[in-house]
């Protein structure tokens, strides 16, 4: 899921802010206990999620796929002061392991689980949105996109990872793919939708920020 060499991205990663506790400790038990760790944000993308949402000082957050909730916690370093994160995922099994992780923050009331079909929660949750991240099932993220676009606040930001799907995007498509090929008709949507302006960056997995006009 890395396009640097481990030399470089060590580099780009201690020249980066150092990891919070709370956060070191999170990612250190994800490891430890849950399944695919490597879905994990982690420390350098984590970094430049957190830069981010300082940045846009967003009053409301929308996350689609928390899993343990690194990235939450990131995003949540920037909120306004009464601000809020929804942050929405499908795994029964991951909500007490998030809200330990919550509850010893200092924005453990901003921050709100939901859990269930992202597509049936989101038309219910009567918010704008000043900052979005998608990180959930590729096959959805068109559906995601088409679902939140009319949810957010002029300028807002939306972010979607894993947009290069460990390089695949430059490989012939096998028939049974259909990550790839969505992936593949997002990032293009997300090109040519007059409704944002976009920018792809190669940070991990692949990042795009859009910023909707």
């Amino acid at each position: 899921m890395h396009f640097l060499s481990d030399e470089l991205d060590h580099y780009v990663t201690l020249h980066s802010e150092n990891e919070p506790e709370l956060l070191a400790q999170l990612n250190k038990e994800t490891h430890q206990k849950i399944l695919q760790p490597r879905m994990l944000s982690g420390h350098f993308q984590g970094r430049v999620l957190s830069m981010l949402s300082k940045i846009i000082h967003p009053n409301n957050i929308l996350e689609i796929g928390t899993y343990t909730g690194y990235a939450t916690l990131c995003l949540a370093e920037g909120l306004a002061e009464n601000g809020t994160i929804d942050t929405i995922d499908v795994n029964e099994e991951l909500v007490d392991f998030q809200r330990k992780y919550f509850d010893k923050s200092q924005w453990a009331t901003q921050i709100f689980q939901h859990l269930g079909n992202a597509l049936d929660i989101i038309p219910n949750l009567n918010k704008k949105y000043d900052l979005v991240f998608i990180d959930a099932d590729k096959d959805n993220y068109i559906n995601y996109f088409h679902a939140i676009v009319p949810m957010m606040n002029k300028g807002g930001i939306i972010l979607s990872d894993n947009v290069l799907w460990s390089g695949k995007v430059l490989e012939d498509v096998k028939p049974n793919d259909v990550s790839t090929k969505v992936l593949l008709e997002y990032n293009q949507l997300l090109k040519n939708d007059e409704r944002v302006e976009t920018v792809l960056l190669p940070i991990r997995d692949g990042l795009t920020v859009s910023r909707v006009k």
